[in-house]
C-alpha cells in the first residue's frame, strides 16, 4: 500500500478505495466506527471497529460481511406529512422503519440497496460492545438497564471472561442477538485483560 503521502493521493484518485460502497477521492474523508473500506481491485475489505483498548482497529473481513454494516438509532422521530424516521449514529436518514425498531436499538443496514435488512432490539441478554468511555473496546452480554430519573441510563455488561462493568447507555452499541455477533470481532473479542494477565502473555509466562 502507499508508503507517502502523495502515494495515499495517487491511489485514491485511481478510485481503488471505497467507503460505505462508495467511491473516495479525498484523503481527509473522515471514517468512523463500523464503516466498511473496500478496496476492489484486490478484493480486501476492511470495518473499523475498536480493540479491548480502545482504538480504532482496521479489522479484515470476508466479501460477505462487507455487504452490511450496523448502525446504532439515535432517535425516532415523524417528519413532514407524519412520516416516521430513524437517525443513526452515523448521519443517516431513514424513513419508514420497522415499527418494532426503537431508540438505541441496532439495525442491519444494506450498504448496496441502502435499505435495513434487520435489526436487534437493546435488550438484557444482547451482545453489545462498549463505543465510549472508560471500557471503550469492551465487548459482553447486556445484564441490567438502570433507570435514573433526570440523570443517565446505566447498562451493566458482563463480558466472556465473566467481567463486570458498568457504562452510560449512550456508550453500549449492540452487536448480536444473544450471544452470537451479527460482525466478527478482532483478536481477544472484546476481553480486556487486566495488566498482570497482559504481562503473563507476553512473556509467555
Amino acid at each position: 500500500y502507499a508508503l507517502t503521502g502523495k502515494e495515499v493521493q495517487q491511489i485514491l484518485m485511481q478510485r481503488h478505495i471505497k467507503v460505505d460502497g462508495k467511491v473516495r477521492t479525498d484523503s481527509t474523508y473522515p471514517c468512523g466506527f463500523m464503516d466498511v473500506i473496500d478496496i476492489p481491485t484486490t478484493d480486501e475489505h476492511f470495518r473499523l471497529v475498536y480493540d479491548t483498548k480502545g482504538r480504532f482497529v482496521v479489522h479484515r473481513i470476508g466479501r460477505e460481511e462487507a455487504a452490511y454494516k450496523l448502525c446504532k438509532v439515535r432517535k425516532l422521530e415523524a417528519g413532514k406529512g407524519g412520516v416516521p424516521y430513524i437517525v443513526t449514529h452515523d448521519g443517516r436518514t431513514i424513513r419508514y422503519p420497522d415499527p418494532d425498531i426503537k431508540a438505541n436499538d441496532t439495525v442491519m443496514f444494506n450498504l448496496e440497496s441502502g435499505k435495513v435488512t434487520d435489526f436487534v432490539k437493546f435488550d438484557v441478554g444482547n451482545m453489545a460492545m462498549c463505543v465510549g468511555g472508560h471500557n471503550n473496546g469492551r465487548v459482553g452480554t447486556i445484564v441490567n438497564r438502570e433507570k435514573h430519573k433526570g440523570s443517565f441510563e446505566i447498562v451493566h455488561i458482563e463480558d466472556a471472561a465473566g467481567n463486570r462493568f458498568a457504562t452510560r447507555i449512550s456508550n453500549v452499541f449492540v452487536i448480536g442477538k444473544g450471544k452470537t455477533p451479527l460482525i466478527s470481532l478482532p483478536k481477544r473479542k472484546g476481553v480486556r485483560l487486566s495488566i498482570l494477565e497482559e504481562q503473563a502473555q507476553r512473556f509467555g509466562a
